[in-house]
């Protein structure tokens, strides 16, 4: 039975409204800054720098593989270092936040006209600074397991900060597109855009660091971190959710023709917002529909049930957009439009539940080991993540254009800025960025059929944890 002070914890609610306020508004200008560059760092590449598909390939291996490595030592250090009494995350955002707005900048600011090895070396050495820096600047995403005890104050806040997530990660899609109404040519729209979203980031992220604290507490006990990458790999739910992520990570190749697609069918990569704006509104609907079917159903029901949506809906958008190609009726398009919002539906859950789950392996790992290891667990499940991504990343742009892709996109010159796409490549890159992502998602849910840390299982971890928790703060081994 729990203590106390365990019992007293589990009830409490501890986080006012004006710190959770400014904590998800950090969230959604940090998800912003990071939606500018991974919405429109593949188009400047391409479209504006016109990289060769090889060139871009090897970028994409390269800046997935080295932060990977990076990120080794990263973790161990978040996870093992002595917590401050402002705790184990904030410090580190504070610290790598203006950096960050500083490199997302300088991503669009690399002029044409260079050889292609200084090209590669100045876009390869800024975007592997971008990575350490969110390295650290992305503890704000682990910063809501922490900000409270209370379980289920802890899973409003990991919902909010999804919601809130999802949306700012469509918000440069609406600054660009502003953008693109006044200014014409592609890379100023990149400059400006990015020099907005990084000036608001700075601003809003720093509040948030000021107006939030961390409440769940650690052991004073030092340990070996890389024991730390052991003790995930042997939960068997930590297992679950690698190999959901792993076969998940390969949507990537649908989420980099995005950008594209709306290069071919709209004319121009600024108005990415006429896609992105209605799957960005159904994916916060959709978390707002599994926040309310949490209380009817698990996670896990949630979660496969949102596998086999997107596998159909996906389709049949799909279907939708081979008849407009082939007729061009208004009507068509309209429906087509209405089923990127339904697409979005299904991302409520793959961009919600993932981090529920986590939260709740962490905890049992806690509760077998003593550790909280808020950095180690993702890093191990990015291992997989990083294998799949990589391939996606790196096969992306060998499909998309070049010689002897699939898709056969043309690439824009500078004597033709918006070239005209056939029919077969406009069917091709919608292809990818439906049936085969709805597919992936499918597959994520699988490894869920294996997963018992639901309901009173889930419980019980919880409540196990706070009474540890509550004899380390009685017996003065925990810095609380």
């Amino acid at each position: 039975m729990p203590s106390d002070l365990a019992s007293a914890q589990i009830d409490k609610k501890y986080m006012g409204k004006a710190e959770f306020v400014a904590y998800l508004a950090g969230v959604f200008f940090y998800t912003m800054m990071t939606g500018m560059m991974d919405s429109y760092r593949n188009a400047f590449l391409v479209n504006v720098l016109q990289l060769e598909n090889k060139q871009t390939a090897l970028f994409n291996s390269l800046i997935s593989i080295i932060p990977f490595v990076m990120n080794f030592f990263i973790a161990m250090y978040i996870d093992s270092h002595k917590v401050s009494k402002k705790g184990k995350f904030r410090p580190l955002i504070t610290y790598s936040t203006i950096p960050a707005a500083v490199l997302l900048v300088v991503t669009f600011l690399v002029p044409k006209g260079l050889s292609s090895a200084l090209t590669m070396a100045i876009i390869l050495v800024v975007a592997l600074g971008w990575s350490l820096a969110t390295m650290f600047t992305g503890c704000i995403n682990s910063l809501a397991m922490v900000l409270t005890p209370n379980m289920k104050e802890r899973d409003t806040a990991l919902s909010f900060r999804s919601i809130s997530s999802a949306v700012g990660n469509s918000a440069p899609l609406v600054v660009v597109l502003v953008i693109g109404l006044i200014v014409k040519d592609e890379g100023t729209q990149y400059i400006i855009g990015a020099s907005l979203c990084s000036a608001v980031g700075v601003i809003t992220m720093l509040l948030a660091m000021k107006l939030t604290r961390e409440r769940v507490v650690y052991s004073e006990k030092r340990k070996n971190p890389l024991v730390g990458y052991l003790d995930v790999l042997k939960n068997k739910y930590a297992w679950t959710i690698i190999l959901s992520e792993f076969l998940k990570n390969f949507r990537k190749i649908s989420t980099y023709l995005g950008v594209f697609l709306a290069a071919a069918l709209l004319g121009s990569t600024s108005k990415y917002l006429l896609f992105g704006l209605p799957t960005g509104i159904g994916t916060a609907v959709g978390m707002l529909i599994i926040n309310f079917l949490l209380k009817k159903f698990n996670s896990k029901v949630l979660y496969i049930a949102s596998g086999i949506y997107s596998v159909l809906i996906n389709t049949a958008a799909f279907a939708i957009g081979y008849a407009y190609f082939k007729n061009g009726s208004s009507v068509l398009q309209v429906v087509f439009i209405v089923f990127l919002f339904l697409i979005g539906l299904q991302f409520g859950a793959s961009n919600l539940l993932p981090s529920m789950f986590q939260a709740d392996v962490l905890e049992d790992i806690e509760l077998h080991t003593g550790k909280r290891l808020e950095a180690s667990l993702p890093f191990v499940i990015g291992i997989g993540t990083m294998i799949s991504g990589t391939i996606a990343t790196t096969v992306a742009p060998l499909l998309l254009y070049g010689e002897g892709s699939i898709i056969g996109y043309i690439q824009p010159t500078d004597a033709i800025p918006n070239p005209v796409q056939s029919l077969n490549t406009k069917i091709m890159m919608l292809f990818f960025y439906t049936v085969f992502h709805g597919l992936m998602m499918f597959l994520a849910g699988v490894p869920f059929f294996f997963y018992k840390l639901t309901g009173k299982t889930k419980e019980d971890v919880h409540n196990a944890v706070m009474a540890k928790r509550a004899e380390m703060e009685e017996t003065g081994e925990a810095n609380a």
